[in-house]
């Protein structure tokens, strides 16, 4: 037996694990202090009222014989694969059926995709980034390179024609920074993919953020996408499904003369049993008028919370991106070089815990990420704590 040694070049812990870990053994040795989490992208939001119906509805079809449901299609039954095209036309996107792939969620899906790529293909990822993709082709043993994504850029790098890669990962609003990609500088990632041959994975997780028509909710808004794009999305945001676990793919058969779209069905087909029917039926009905009208109202709370930490932000003069079409906002760390040493500091001295942005590559060192999944109340007394340590 022979172990993979390319996961000798990880890091043992990821790095949500090394932050839960910090904020345990603090809050063990401080019990008297009531510590706000501002750091993990989970939401605090309970699932829409739809949402529970439905999956009431689902579980007592489970327990009668007419009803009961089996194995299922490893694709994603029909009812909700409908409402997706029904979603994505309503972004003027046309899917067939047989494009969609029903998942539990984005991650699993950017690292299961892999399967399809050889192993000599050169990624390239931006830096900062979250950590899935460069650890999964890390595990691989794939060559990596670094889009660097500053302060300069407004972490929103733009392609290097000097620059030859085969898999290409974009996130947009993206994780960690907040900022978004405009349609035009999507269009030039796209030319840039097919002049190359490359294939872009999209990861499009918090798409459903953007309010504003200058920039994309997927990327197959624009012209070309679907000849060199493979785009994933997820309810975790858009709905709370973080705990529930419901995502998609979309793989165009436009894409490589669909070959990766029949190459991702045998995947999926071998590889996995398919996302929970009880699931699908709570995730369809997020689509549903009074599902649209819920979700919309809790995005609603979370947007207005990280309008609070950007105003917070401004008070301080501190320069910061994201927050008006994100959850996260991404700021330089005020009066620290280490973005470790910063999150320590607030951690013992206002008691929030953020995300340090060395976490998420070398250009992220100096720069902190929070979070607006919390609740408004806690997000109000994380920022009235913040500003005070800092003015």
């Amino acid at each position: 037996m022979k172990i993979n040694q390319n996961y000798q070049n990880v890091s043992e812990s990821y790095l949500f694990s090394t932050i839960a870990k910090k904020v345990a053994a603090y809050t063990q040795a401080h019990p008297d202090r009531k510590v706000i989490k501002l750091g993990i992208g989970d939401v605090t939001l309970p699932l829409a009222p739809a949402v529970i119906r439905a999956l009431h509805d689902a579980v007592d079809e489970m327990g009668k014989k007419e009803t009961f449901r089996g194995y299922g299609p490893e694709q994603g039954y029909a009812f909700l694969k409908d409402s997706l095209q029904a979603y994505y036309r309503t972004k003027g996107v046309s899917l067939d059926s047989d494009e969609i792939f029903v998942s539990d969620g984005a991650k699993s899906d950017l690292g299961n995709i892999l399967d399809l790529f050889s192993e000599d293909n050169v990624v390239l990822v931006p830096d900062p980034v979250y950590p899935v993709y460069v650890d999964t082709n890390t595990m691989a043993g794939r060559r990596i390179l670094f889009s660097d994504a500053t302060k300069e850029n407004c972490f929103l790098p733009m392609p290097d024609p000097s620059v030859k890669a085969d898999i290409i990962y974009l996130c947009s609003p993206n994780n960690p920074t907040g900022a978004a990609y405009s349609r035009q500088q999507l269009k030039a990632w796209v030319d840039y993919a097919r002049e190359r041959e490359a294939v872009i994975l999209y990861d499009a997780a918090y798409e459903c953020f953007v309010s504003d028509s200058s920039l994309a909710e997927s990327i197959f808004q624009i012209d070309g996408a679907k000849e060199c794009a493979i785009e994933f999305c997820s309810f975790s945001k858009m709905a709370g499904f973080t705990g529930t676990r419901c995502g998609y793919t979309v793989v165009p058969k436009a894409l490589k003369g669909g070959v990766l779209n029949k190459m991702w069905l045998r995947r999926q087909t071998t590889k996995f049993n398919g996302v929970p029917y009880i699931v699908q039926r709570g995730a369809a009905a997020v689509f549903t008028p009074e599902g649209q009208r819920e979700i919309k109202e809790n995005l609603a709370i979370y947007q207005a919370n990280a309008k609070v930490i950007a105003s917070t932000m401004d008070k301080l003069g501190v320069w910061y991106t994201g927050g008006k079409h994100s959850p996260y906002i991404w700021f330089r760390c005020p009066d620290f070089d280490s973005s470790w040493e910063f999150f320590d500091y607030l951690l013992e001295n206002a008691n929030v815990v953020g995300t340090p942005g060395a976490g998420f590559g070398k250009n992220g060192e100096g720069f902190f990420r929070l979070t607006a999944f919390n609740t408004p109340e806690a997000t109000k007394e994380a920022c009235a704590r913040i500003e005070k340590l800092f003015s």
